[in-house]
Order: C-alpha cells, then sequence, then structure tokens
C-alpha cells in the first residue's frame, strides 16, 4: 500500500469516527474559529489539570474532512501531556503543514498527524487543517493568561486562525 493512500485512509477514519467531538464541560476556555476562505468552523474547549497538563479537548463543528479528521488527530495527541509539550506538538504540526512539502514532520511527535505531510503541499488546505490546532493553542492561551495555577508558563505568540 502506498503511504498517500495509507494517510488519506487515517484522513477518512479521523473524519467517519472523530475523537474528541461532542463539547464537554468541565473547561477552562472555549474559543470559535471560523476559516473564512472555505466557511470551517469549530468551538473548541480546553480543560487543563492544576499541575499544567491537558486534561480534555473537546469540540464540534462542520466542515471539510480535513479541518474535522485534523481535530480528532489534535485530540488523540495532546490530551494528557504537559502545557509545553502540547504546544511544542502543535508547533511541530504548523511547521510541517506550512512548508509546502519541505519539512516531513515527525511520527514519534505528531502520531496521525503525520496523515496531514501531504496537506502542505496544497496552500488552499492548509487553514483547514490548521484551524483546530490554532483553535486550541488560543483556548490554552486564554486559561494561562487568566490563571495564576499557570503563572510563569511560557505560551508562545499564536499564529494563524480566526478567533470570533
Amino acid at each position: 500500500m502506498r503511504m498517500e493512500q495509507m494517510y488519506q485512509e487515517v484522513i477518512l477514519d479521523h473524519y467517519k469516527h472523530p475523537h474528541g467531538r461532542g463539547l464537554r464541560e468541565p473547561f477552562g476556555a472555549e474559543v470559535h474559529h471560523v476559516n473564512p476562505t472555505c466557511g470551517d468552523e469549530i468551538t473548541l474547549r480546553v480543560a487543563l489539570t492544576d499541575d499544567g497538563r491537558v486534561a480534555d479537548v473537546s469540540y464540534d463543528g462542520q466542515g471539510c474532512s480535513i479541518s474535522q479528521a485534523a481535530t480528532s488527530v489534535l485530540t488523540d495527541q495532546v490530551v494528557g501531556m504537559a502545557v509545553g509539550d502540547a504546544l511544542a506538538t502543535v508547533d511541530a504540526f504548523g511547521e510541517m503543514i506550512t512548508s509546502r512539502g519541505a519539512i516531513e514532520g515527525d511520527e514519534d511527535v505528531l502520531g496521525d498527524g503525520i496523515a496531514f505531510a501531504g496537506v502542505s503541499k496544497y496552500p488552499a488546505r492548509v487553514k483547514c487543517a490548521l484551524l483546530g490546532w490554532m483553535a486550541f493553542k488560543d483556548a490554552v492561551v486564554q486559561i494561562v493568561d487568566s490563571s495564576e495555577n499557570f503563572a510563569g508558563t511560557a505560551v508562545p505568540a499564536q499564529t494563524g486562525g480566526h478567533a470570533s
């Protein structure tokens, strides 16, 4: 089986059987992001533990298979991680997806997120793949900025996405 075909199957599986779908409580922040170029949208909630780990990511939204599958993959990758590690994973996904194919990505870091490497060759689809990942980053920034529990936690500046 060709690698690209396997990646397509991973994306379709996450689209048909999404992980983390359905908004849950409790949560520390809720964000709504829209991709104005295609109409994809997502509402995403993030809950962090008191010791700085990602306790839960839940979402609801509508859009293409790429945006919805990428958000499903995000939930698998970051839940249970320390906030800093989760943000590093988001950054690694962002680097790969915006590289136009120059950066292959690391499967050990990205897990099923590696399936989106081919998307980087299609600039019109990059924002689709990044939608949930940037929403996650935005939500984490909101929690860290508003909570004394995370004082001193370094959060990189947000890039991309459109919050409303």
